[in-house]
């Protein structure tokens, strides 16, 4: 009975060992899977940093090269305007003529009585002409050039020793713009220059020019400086009109060393003699201010009329032809 115990133990002690041996290899199995799962996740993070790091680097360089090429961007922006600048003052040179001096030309205000120029615009006919003589006063004409209304009109000056040319230029108004080679702003350099030789053709003993509307015109700086550059060269003297507040001649006159002659008063916006006696009244009082003033009215009958009847208004001025406010 001994023996066979001992067998049984035997027998158990083996199952005991044979059991336990199989459970080892488990406990292997787990402890590698475990330590795989590290590395995997250790590599991962790893693989997640290095790209995080690539990518700071890369928006670093991004925002570098872009900060360069805005600082290459400004460095150019900069050149460029320096060039603009330059070329500006190249141009400012060229087209500006030596400027004399100031003395030299003076506006006739310096004698013992104000002086009062009036000026008519608008004379096309040879009747408006003979209108204006019949007043028997001292009184510009201010003749168009050629145009449908009349295109022999620049024959009206000849024998003439005291006369204007009453040149069509742009305004905001498209019905005078419509008139016959109405100055714009649009034209070139070249045509403008034409236009003031063909002037000069048409008119040889003029001496004066001034605007027949052309608000627009005498408003833009560069096609009033190119026009008031042509006629100096053909010996005309611009006389503004001042149909706008904006004009840019007194500025352009002072760069060419030039007074600036312009008018003072429209007389016969409204078409009755009390109001156009009124006008000449406000235009003496002007000339007694500052030693002249330069009217303006047009061909209307009425506005002869009240130039006839005026003279007790003529008392506290004289009156001169335009040539008698500005000299050479």
């Amino acid at each position: 009975m001994a023996k066979r115990s001992r067998k049984t133990n035997t027998k158990s002690s083996s199952i005991k060992k044979k059991s336990t041996s199989k459970k080892t290899p488990k406990k292997t199995k787990k402890s590698s899977s475990f330590k795989k799962n590290i590395f995997t996740v250790l590599g991962a993070f790893l693989m997640i940093s290095m790209v995080s790091f690539g990518y700071f680097l890369g928006h670093n360089d991004t925002l570098h090269s872009q900060a360069s090429i805005m600082q290459t961007d400004k460095t150019k922006s900069s050149l460029l305007l320096k060039e603009r600048v330059k070329k500006d003052k190249v141009v400012k040179k060229e087209v500006l003529p030596k400027v004399r001096n100031q003395k030299d030309i003076t506006l006739a205000y310096g004698s013992k009585k104000p002086k009062l120029a009036i000026i008519i615009d608008d004379v096309s006919t040879r009747s408006q002409l003979n209108a204006i003589q019949a007043t028997g006063i001292k009184v510009t004409p201010s003749i168009f050039p050629p145009s449908k209304l009349s295109m022999s009109s620049h024959t009206l000056a000849a024998g003439l020793k005291y006369y204007m040319i009453h040149l069509p230029m742009e305004s905001g108004n498209f019905q005078f713009n419509a008139q016959y080679k109405t100055l714009t702003k649009l034209l070139s350099r070249e045509q403008i220059e034409a236009r003031v030789k063909e002037l000069r053709k048409l008119f040889p003993t003029a001496r004066y020019v001034n605007n027949h509307t052309g608000s627009v015109f005498t408003g833009d700086y560069h096609a009033m400086q190119t026009l008031y550059e042509a006629l100096r060269k053909e010996g005309f003297v611009f006389v503004d009109s001042r149909t706008i507040g904006s004009t840019k001649v007194p500025r352009i006159a002072r760069e060419f060393g030039d007074a600036y002659v312009a008018r003072d008063i429209f007389i016969d916006n409204e078409h009755n003699v009390p109001y156009i006696h009124k006008q000449l009244r406000k235009a003496v009082n002007m000339a007694k201010k500052k030693g002249y003033a330069i009217a303006i009215g047009h061909p209307h009958k009425m506005t002869m009329k009240a130039l006839l009847s005026a003279a007790n208004i003529f008392k506290e001025v004289e009156l001169v032809y335009i040539d008698d406010i500005y000299r050479k």
